[in-house]
């Protein structure tokens, strides 16, 4: 069988390797040199050099949502990673009955389209700010935020409770024997065992957070749309915004330039966070 996987190998990689070649690097090269350029069709470009990216760092629009961008990235990341945490290890108690349905009742919102949620969502808390006499979704940048956060926090809190779960359940049982025995409660064994032990799994849902919290693009859509006066407007809606809603060659350069300065930001934050909590990490 060895033989024969490593005679036939290439034929297996070919596919992932040509879909890779075809759906994300011939792409990626030909976006990258569109953000020097003006064009309206890929076909009939002018080369400007760096003109794009310095129109695209004097919009204060593109600042502005980079700041909102960066501020639901954090909280989100905190908030989602403790709810998940905290729903993994109750879950994972002995004592709890019925945890397989518990964990597909967490999981589901997660099986739902983005731009559904936030349809529905839009509904629900315009529904609750009417009825208390503020201002609609429309024309309040504070519940556009937390609407945002609620709706993602909703999403993702059961997929990151299931990769908790899997990683708190790898955890060996001795080590936790051990604790109980050396006369270690709840909270100790949680910090001193549990926690490092786990660096691994919160590496990999920190990872996740803020890529997608970063990307967030099709909630905010259907959410918000980046009202009022695109106070609520993430970059992803911000550059999708700056390519299809303005009129002009120069905005789709612009546009495009946005786009590639928003990839680096996300690989060197994820890069960062990756090293950071990849160098606590325990070898078990």
């Amino acid at each position: 069988m060895s033989k024969v996987l490593k005679k036939w190998w290439p034929l297996f990689v070919l596919p992932t390797a040509l879909s890779f070649v075809f759906g994300f690097v011939i792409p990626f090269v030909q976006g990258t040199y569109l953000s020097f350029c003006q064009f309206k069709v890929i076909s009939d470009t002018t080369f400007v050099g760096l003109r794009n990216y310095v129109d695209a760092l004097s919009d204060s629009q593109f600042m502005s949502s980079f700041g909102f961008t960066a501020l639901f990235a954090v909280t989100v990341t905190v908030l989602v990673n403790v709810f998940a945490l905290a729903i993994a290890l109750a879950l994972t108690r002995n004592r709890l009955r019925g945890t397989n349905a518990y964990r597909t009742v967490f999981f589901m919102p997660n099986l739902i389209g983005g731009i559904v949620l936030g349809y529905i969502w839009q509904i629900l808390i315009n529904c609750v700010l009417s009825n208390v006499g503020a201002d609609l979704l429309a024309l309040n940048t504070v519940a556009g935020y937390w609407g945002l956060v609620l709706l993602t926090l909703w999403q993702q809190v059961g997929y990151m409770m299931i990769i908790y779960i899997a990683g708190l359940q790898s955890i060996p049982t001795d080590y936790i024997e051990a604790a109980k025995v050396d006369g270690a409660n709840a909270w100790k064994t949680l910090w001193k065992v549990k926690i490092p032990n786990l660096m691994p799994t919160i590496t990999i849902c920190l990872f996740l957070t803020i890529t997608n919290a970063f990307k967030l693009f099709d909630q905010n859509l259907a959410l918000t749309g980046g009202d009022p006066n695109h106070s609520t407007e993430m970059l992803a809606l911000n550059i999708y915004n700056t390519f299809y809603s303005r009129v002009g060659a120069k905005w789709m350069g612009i546009g495009q330039a946005k786009a590639v300065i928003f990839c680096i930001l996300v690989v060197a934050i994820s890069l960062i966070q990756l090293r950071a909590t990849k160098s606590k990490e325990v070898q078990q």
